[in-house]
């Protein structure tokens, strides 16, 4: 088939900005249903256009399909502001496709990550021409599910994005001006793990001048207006969710599907959907440096172009459906196999408290701490001592770390380097006589306490194999000033005892016969996390002298019962 493709069509926007805009369409008949993609990374850049859906191939099979370079960004006029014009942009763009001769005026947005919150702004404004989104490892909420968890800012993440994928885009559009600052940026990527550890912070003028967002987001580290101006609110249209059990933005992925499913009695297939690889952010072969989940497992393999152009054949030229009629489909790890599902969390899930315990001493693997479906402790408690200045360094998870695309630093890695640190506590179940599935959220209810007036908590779910491999699974985070709400943060009174709440996202995982089931509980994760440094101060403003070193301890008593809790699924063979 023929195509026609028109580059750098300037579309105006109703403040009269012009964004540019190119357009891949069959070369004869039409009108065809639309797809549209808005993107901050370079529409000339056919691997980033291209990410979840190919585009020549939705044109071959009869799209028109519109690509954009968001406001501010490569050849696009107007100023950059992440989250905050995606609303007003997106729905003017939208009408300027539907009204196309070329278009049936029936369109769909598509793409992941940011361009997927593209997808979510545009369609909080309604606008009458959209008909469906397809939206990949994505959230609605920049505050907890996008830039923040649990409270902690997510450092990491928020760093290398602006360093790697906005700052130097934004340099680029007058390079002859900013030949010192690229310069800058480029030493920067080369030492990320000097740019880690700055401290304060913020402390970055670089990135703060090229990219004064950044400090807007540091300097909102409550969940107030500021965050609430930006997040997406619920449209009524089907939508189409995909997420990785490793990426960053899994939350905020069910979150999407859980706000759409309130809205009918029962799942619908038809108006909204969900599906689960076993990818990280970037890193989507399911094929990680020390775990493959097998040939099935990336999202080639599982066509997921081909899933959502028949998603939309079906929303937008109302083609009879040929995708599963189950509204959840999932990546279960371990047997590494696809699985169609009827809803989320999985209807017989039973939720099956672990509890905490030790003899001695906790502390790294070699410690004693249990774990056990039973309550039971020789030791009331377990402390470790965590020193800002000395942070448990990231090992895997969901990351956005330099080696990004190969998942260089995300997914399954093996804790055992993590584990043999004194300040990460390690609590383990005895081997499994037979093999068993978790599936669904994941969480952590620690009763705690703190010589420093705040800190933060960790909490590491860990497939402990016979060969003594100690396999990532999920992780979480609580920064304790935000313990009870994170639109008001609350001090700890040293000593006293509180319970916490570590939500550790989601899972599908089995674990093998013979494996064991392991608890890893620290406060620290860096540089996924900013540092916390157990003070009454923000967080992004601390110095190295305002680190203080903290005694923590979790506490496993009669009274006090610690525990892991797991979302078990029991089905026969």
């Amino acid at each position: 088939m023929d195509l026609v493709v028109e580059k750098n069509l300037r579309v105006a926007m109703r403040d009269g900005v012009e964004l540019a805009t190119d357009v891949y369409r069959p070369a004869t008949g039409g009108p065809f249903p639309t797809l549209l993609e808005r993107i901050p990374y370079n529409k000339e850049s056919y691997g980033m256009i291209s990410g979840w859906v190919d585009v020549l191939r939705a044109a071959r099979e009869g799209f028109a399909v519109v690509v954009q370079d968001t406001r501010g960004r490569y050849q696009s006029d107007g100023t950059f502001r992440p989250f905050a014009d995606e609303r007003t942009d997106g729905a003017d763009t939208i009408a300027w496709a539907a009204g196309q001769p070329w278009s049936t005026g029936s369109v769909g947005m598509f793409g992941s990550s940011y361009t997927g919150a593209t997808q979510w702004l545009a369609a909080a404004e309604r606008p009458p021409a959209l008909a469906t989104i397809s939206a990949a490892v994505t959230s609605r909420d920049y505050y907890d599910s996008w830039l923040y968890q649990g409270g902690a800012f997510r450092l990491g993440f928020a760093l290398q994005w602006v360093t790697s994928a906005l700052g130097l885009g934004e340099l680029l559009r007058n390079p002859s001006v900013e030949e010192n600052r690229i310069a800058d940026l480029r030493r920067m990527l080369d030492n990320m793990d000097d740019v880690f550890r700055t401290l304060p912070a913020r402390d970055h003028p670089t990135l703060n001048a090229i990219a004064p967002y950044l400090t807007q987001w540091l300097d909102h580290p409550d969940r107030d207006d500021y965050w609430e101006r930006l997040s997406a609110a619920v449209p009524d249209i089907p939508v189409l969710n995909i997420g990785g059990w490793h990426d960053l933005f899994l939350g905020g992925t069910i979150d999407n599907y859980l706000a759409l499913r309130t809205r009918s009695d029962r799942p619908d297939a038809r108006r909204q959907r969900l599906i689960i690889g076993p990818w990280a952010h970037g890193a989507t072969s399911g094929v990680f440096p020390e775990r493959s989940f097998g040939v099935q497992a990336g999202a080639d393999a599982a066509d997921i172009t081909g899933v959502q152009l028949a998603w939309f054949k079906e929303h937008l030229a109302g083609s009879p459906s040929t995708v599963s009629p189950s509204p959840v489909r999932i990546f279960v790890m371990g047997p590494d196999i696809w699985r169609d599902e009827p809803d989320w969390p999985l209807p017989d899930t039973e939720y099956v408290d672990y509890f905490l315990g030790s003899a001695t001493d906790a502390r790294t693997s070699g410690g004693d701490g249990t774990l056990a479906t039973s309550a039971g402790s020789a030791a009331a408690s377990d402390s470790f001592v965590y020193d800002p200045a000395h942070p448990v360094t990231t090992c895997g998870g969901a990351t956005f770390l330099p080696g990004l695309f190969i998942g260089a630093n995300a997914g399954p890695r093996d804790q055992t380097r993590t584990e043999s640190r004194r300040d990460v506590l390690c609590y383990t179940s005895t081997p499994l006589d037979r093999s068993l599935e978790v599936t669904g959220p994941v969480r952590a209810k620690l009763y705690v306490s703190s010589s420093a007036v705040d800190t933060d908590f960790t909490a590491t779910l860990v497939d402990v194999h016979p060969d003594g491999r100690a396999e990532l699974v999920c992780d979480g985070i609580l920064r304790c000033r935000y313990r009870t709400s994170t639109t008001r943060p609350e001090f700890l009174e040293p000593g006293a005892v509180y319970e916490i709440d570590i939500d550790l996202v989601a899972t599908a995982y089995v674990f093998g016969t013979g494996h064991r089931l392991r608890l890893d509980i620290s406060s620290s994760n860096f540089p996924k996390y900013d540092r916390n440094p157990n003070a009454a101060i923000p967080v992004a403003d601390a110095r190295r002298a305002d680190l203080v070193v903290a005694t923590n301890t979790v506490w496993h008593d009669d009274t006090r019962l610690s525990r892991l809790v797991l979302p078990v699924v029991r089905r026969s063979a």
